[in-house]
């Protein structure tokens, strides 16, 4: 699949918005330099290049960066309840909370070991769930239950109601599932 549409129109963005030509970015357990010049983002701690659908969510990051983004609200919304998904629901379950119940559905505490690993910490409501800051100002509630004699083991991810002012449907769909695999 080509992202190509998609990623020059988002150097184009931030190109307008930036007078810096390099920025720093953190994005989960890694820090990614942007070159604006020669249009690159390198991982800094592998020294390797961004994949195109992670290029695309760190320069709409950084473009709502630059512009302001919103304050966190403190509302929690699962991504069903967000607004214009219908057409991703399935896939989102797919890509995101499936992997999760699949590694850690007969152990949720075992969550808690990429707490050093991640921006990351333990969640207070919940049994055994995580807030990950994806980006600053970007976190991500995951949520995971044990099975029991009646419901199998179930997960759930949640996102600050302000996400949606930040990325379209489609890009909160992707950080999701790259959340998920990283954990």
């Amino acid at each position: 699949m080509s992202y190509e549409i998609a990623l020059n129109k988002s150097w184009d963005d931030l190109l307008n918005l930036s007078p810096q030509k390099d920025i720093r970015v953190k994005f989960l357990a890694d820090e990614y330099g942007v070159d604006l010049n020669d249009r690159k983002i390198m991982s800094l701690s592998c020294n390797v290049p961004a994949k195109d659908f992670t290029a695309i969510l760190i320069l709409h990051y950084l473009t709502h960066k630059l512009k302001g983004l919103p304050g966190l609200s403190g509302e929690w919304l699962t991504f069903r309840e967000l607004s214009g998904v219908e057409g991703y629901v399935d896939a989102f379950r797919q890509r995101s909370i499936e992997p999760i119940i699949r590694k850690y559905g007969a152990n949720p505490e075992g969550i808690l070991a990429n707490v050093n690993r991640l921006p990351m910490k333990k969640a207070e409501a919940t049994d055994f769930g995580v807030v990950i800051d994806a980006f600053e100002d970007v976190p991500v509630l995951v949520k995971l239950w044990r099975a029991d004699a009646e419901f199998a083991a179930e997960a759930n991810m949640y996102f600050d109601k302000s996400i949606a002012r930040i990325f379209c449907t489609e890009d909160i769909a992707v950080l999701a599932g790259i959340v998920a695999h990283q954990l």
